[in-house]
């Protein structure tokens, strides 16, 4: 099975990293990813709800206390799993790592919030306001993909 690797240093508005169109279906259509942060060289791997977006950035809510965050404070650098992978050929995978900034406040927040209370039940349930928990942006600095 071939695997497809990107790689871009750069910043701006748009992710550096560019997804074909199978692979943002395939982002698209699903909502639970595995985040990989690190810190002092111990890993840390937990499952998130994610959404990715169109301008190509991952996103997803944490807590400020739990271990990611304190991870991602002290070291920006993540990775993200998303796949679908069975005793079969026919397994999926786009494989992220990139930065991490944190979205607390603001328009950018808002619109967030809006779209993961939409699309998930747990944020209707548990609903929470600025400054109480934060989003997540991931910023693609590579990617690795394979199954499309």
């Amino acid at each position: 099975m071939a695997r497809k690797s990107e790689e871009d240093d750069s910043s701006s508005k748009q992710a550096a990293v560019g997804f074909t169109e199978a692979e943002k279906r395939f982002l698209k259509q699903h909502e639970v990813c595995r985040v990989a942060t690190s810190h002092d060289d111990t890993p840390h791997a937990t499952p998130v709800n994610f959404i990715f977006y169109d301008d190509g950035f991952f996103y997803f809510a944490t807590d400020y206390d739990t271990r990611k965050y304190r991870n991602l404070e002290k070291n920006k650098n993540i990775a993200l799993v998303i796949d679908i992978y069975n005793s079969t050929i026919d397994n999926k995978a786009v494989i992220v790592q990139g930065t991490a900034e944190f979205v607390e406040k603001g328009k950018e927040f808002q619109s967030l919030y809006n779209i993961f209370h939409e699309k998930f039940d747990w944020v209707r349930e548990e609903p929470w306001k600025e400054g109480e928990a934060p989003f997540v942006k991931v910023k693609p600095r590579r990617k690795t993909s394979w199954g499309f």
